[in-house]
């Protein structure tokens, strides 16, 4: 059953959810301000189409901002719809999708309006952990409103007509929109880190269905499981030649060979998404060197270190999949820190954040060391000093305090080249390869690259029962 209007915002929940499955809530409510003749004009559903509906048969409540109803600017009926499709979504443990397309807050209704913005504020915090959180960005999503897109776990932007931005990029010193455009898809997804995806709304909408599919309805579920039809011994060829791009090493692993990413275009260095293992959804968190194109095309490449971006990516993401009893995997190569002026003065904060996320985290963690693992950046990345539950090393992995050319001539300031080149050969048997690690308990076992999905599967499952006491403590504080 669904609603008689044909508004675009109508449109897309339609579009989104399982056929006539929406339901629609508050169809009847208006505007109640009298000032400046806001009485006078026609307010249907006072801007927002609220409800609830099916996507694959699972439940979701979404609001759909209306652009054709007072350029869809939140009021305070407005909000208030909106905070009870919070408040429904709780009670029954279910995710809730949101789509942004809005010029403000509503200035005919001032502290009204401010009001009810904050409330919308409070059921997202309140939300948080509890149930997914989804928003779209089909329109403008500017000032106090793009704090809204940003509290959700997962925002998209449509490519041509998404705006998101705190301020207008004119009303930024030194800036004009043709110099530098700060409120166009293409730019929040590069830089802010608030945006996991930008397309057409069609992309966006599949985008948003496959999400949905993936995670659990509420915190309280203990992950998401579904039948597995993918051979769970199957081989996985050409892991170690593509180890650069964790893109392809996930898809590989993966049953039927998906991989969800999010966050894809901000802080490429390090990569973040979801994947199934025997049907168990499964969160990735992984270092990434290279980035290949459709065509297996090197288009960038990074060095195998630790950025301040990439670790704030990563500890956001370590952090829902904790919340939603969602296992984590991560795929470590790296061997230090980015080094550059902007980085470092971010760089220590978003390190500890990413440690604190790992180890915090109560949910199964698995480690899979693919290259080099050097360093406290190792540490850092889920090794079992912090937590990890299993830790697997590839055959050519290399862990330790750092590279043996280096270590060897710290060691022996004074020496010669081959004294020198003979020391780095024995510091890298003794201390730098992967069964090293082994024989001190640091790595549970040394597989072939080949067959990481096997070991995989049989870890998670291992773990899929794992129970950890909860502490004294409220929270961190990181």
């Amino acid at each position: 059953m669904s609603s008689s209007n044909n508004s675009l915002a109508m449109q897309r929940i339609v579009k989104l959810l399982d056929e006539n499955s929406f339901m629609e809530i508050g169809s009847l409510v208006t505007a109640r301000s009298t000032d400046f003749n806001l009485s006078n004009a026609d307010t249907p559903s006072d801007g927002v189409i609220i409800g609830h509906g099916l996507i694959d048969g699972n439940l979701v409540f979404l609001y759909s901002q209306d652009a054709s109803v007072l350029n869809g600017t939140i009021g305070e009926m407005h909000a208030k719809k909106i905070a009870s499709v919070y408040d429904m979504a709780m009670k029954m443990g279910a995710p809730v999708i949101g789509f942004l397309d809005c010029a403000g807050i509503r200035l005919q209704e001032s502290v009204d309006a401010l009001d009810g913005l904050g409330q919308i504020y409070l059921k997202e915090a309140e939300a948080s952990g509890v149930v997914p959180q989804i928003s779209a960005v089909f329109g403008s999503c500017g000032g106090g409103l793009a704090t809204v897109g940003a509290m959700c776990d997962f925002n998209f932007i449509e490519s041509s007509k998404g705006r998101m931005f705190v301020n207008s990029p004119n009303a930024i010193p030194g800036n004009r929109m043709d110099k530098c455009d700060t409120s166009s898809a293409q730019y929040q997804s590069k830089e802010t880190g608030c945006v996991d995806g930008i397309g057409t709304e069609d992309e966006i909408l599949d985008s948003i269905r496959d999400l949905v599919c993936l995670l659990p309805g509420n915190n309280g579920m203990g992950g998401l499981t579904e039948e597995c039809g993918d051979d769970l011994n199957r081989a996985c060829e050409n892991l170690a030649a593509m180890k650069g791009d964790p893109r392809y090493v996930l898809s590989e692993i993966a049953d039927d060979h998906v991989f969800f990413e999010t966050k894809k275009d901000f802080a490429k260095d390090m990569v973040t998404g979801f994947i199934r293992l025997n049907g168990t959804t499964i969160g990735a968190v992984a270092n990434c060197t290279e980035v290949y194109d459709a065509e297996g095309k090197k288009t960038e490449e990074f060095g195998n270190v630790l950025s301040a971006r990439g670790c704030s990516k990563a500890a956001e993401f370590v952090s829902f999949c904790d919340a939603f009893d969602i296992p984590v995997l991560s795929l470590t190569n790296v061997k230090g820190y980015k080094a550059g002026k902007c980085s470092e003065n971010n760089l220590a904060k978003s390190m500890a954040k990413l440690t604190c996320a790992f180890s915090s985290a109560s949910v199964p963690k698995v480690n899979v060391i693919v290259g080099e693992a050097f360093g406290s950046a190792y540490v850092t990345m889920n090794s079992k000093s912090i937590g990890a539950d299993m830790v697997y090393a590839w055959t050519d992995a290399k862990i330790g305090m750092m590279d043996a050319e280096l270590a060897a001539k710290i060691m022996y300031v004074d020496a010669d080249a081959d004294l020198v080149k003979e020391k780095a050969k024995e510091y890298d048997q003794l201390q730098s390869g992967a069964s090293a690690a082994a024989r001190r308990g640091y790595v549970d076992l040394i597989i072939e690259p080949e067959t990481t999905r096997k070991y995989l599967v049989a870890a998670f499952e291992m773990l899929y029962t794992k129970s950890v006491s909860d502490s004294l403590k409220k929270h961190g504080t990181k």
